[in-house]
């Protein structure tokens, strides 16, 4: 049987889902899965983002904050890591410079 799936997976999003040994933690099934609901979600968020941005939050630094924020919460569907991954793609699809994030396990010790 052929694996006829077309759609590349970057490395970044791959190391969500490695290991320190460089091997996948998932099947790569799920790991297509999560790639694609991710891709459309950092897609998805592209024209809330530049709305924020010329109507309300002057920041991008600030927004790309927020959009975060409000992934890391567990009705977002979305793991922490994936968070950030689809926050960084964002970033990346507005050309706006990705900020630093603060660690997840950091950010739960803090609340």
């Amino acid at each position: 049987m052929s694996d006829d799936y077309q759609i590349d997976i970057p490395p970044s999003f791959f190391a969500v889902y490695t290991d320190a040994r460089q091997r996948l933690c998932e099947p790569i099934a799920i790991v297509r899965a999560r790639y694609e609901l991710c891709e459309d979600l950092a897609t998805h968020l592209i024209e809330q983002a530049r709305l924020l941005h010329h109507v309300a939050v002057p920041s991008e630094d600030e927004i790309l904050h927020r959009c975060r924020d409000g992934l890391l919460t567990v009705e977002s569907g979305v793991s922490a890591a994936e968070a950030t991954w689809v926050v960084r793609r964002l970033a990346e699809l507005l050309n706006w410079r990705c900020p630093a994030f603060a660690d997840v396990q950091e950010l739960v010790q803090r609340q």
